[in-house]
């Protein structure tokens, strides 16, 4: 293909990996200014949060009406059954047990193979609807320590599913280094102070599912590792503000 017909970011579409978490909502608006068309896939596994589930679909309103300048390009969202996940792995995110650290070092709330397995499924729905971005949220930067949210095991998945697929599947992680302070500022940049609230407001990023208390970084238990590290972020992202 020739430099002047290889296709760009304007005139290509993506699908983005969205929990309704205020990671993939940031990457979400990211793709909105990038891509000619957006759509959305949310996975059920039976996580013990399954709130994300109704609130995914809460924050896909918002941005319908917050951002009448996305509407165009956000497209058909949809929702894959992976039940299977909470059947062959017993973690502290699909069961009823305390959050703790494994003799491994990794927190049990790591589902393993769980981001290899929504990335290629995820490339399965792409290709069948002429997609081939896919854009997640994964970041090594603020994380648990989980090895499938590495950027060595993302890029390795990408050549796989080129290889696989036959054809072109870039995989986007536009928070790979940026810690959880840098992710509100993105939301900020993005979508400026109406964005910040609407993450507030309508995400949700607990472990625990508890939508309760809505602190000033949003509802959650405030004790569980995703909410203490999106509070800290968003105490940093505070501090730096003028």
């Amino acid at each position: 293909m020739s430099q002047t017909t290889q296709p760009t970011s304007a005139t290509r579409h993506a699908l983005v990996l969205f929990s309704g978490g205020q990671d993939s909502t940031a990457c979400l608006a990211w793709a909105l200014q990038r891509y000619a068309r957006v759509e959305t896939v949310g996975f059920d596994y039976g996580q013990r949060h399954a709130i994300e589930l109704t609130q995914r679909l809460v924050v896909l309103d918002e941005i319908r009406r917050s951002f009448p300048q996305w509407c165009d390009r956000l497209g058909e969202d949809h929702l894959l059954d992976l039940s299977i996940l909470g059947q062959i792995s017993s973690t502290a995110l699909t069961d009823d047990r305390q959050i703790e650290l494994q003799a491994n070092g990794l927190p049990n709330t790591f589902v393993p193979g769980r981001n290899l397995l929504f990335l290629t499924l995820a490339a399965s729905l792409a290709y069948r609807r002429d997609i081939d971005v896919l854009v997640g949220g994964m970041c090594e930067t603020d994380f648990s320590g989980y090895p499938d949210c590495r950027d060595d095991t993302i890029k390795s998945q990408q050549v796989t599913l080129a290889l696989g697929l036959g054809q072109r599947m870039t995989i986007e992680t536009p928070l790979m280094w940026l810690d959880k302070a840098a992710t509100w500022a993105l939301a900020e940049a993005l979508g400026g102070p109406a964005l910040v609230a609407l993450t507030v407001q309508h995400t949700h990023t607990c472990y625990l599912g508890e939508r309760g208390e809505l602190h000033p970084w949003g509802h959650g238990c405030g004790h569980c590792p995703a909410c203490d590290l999106r509070r800290r972020g968003f105490e940093g992202y505070r501090a730096k503000m003028p």
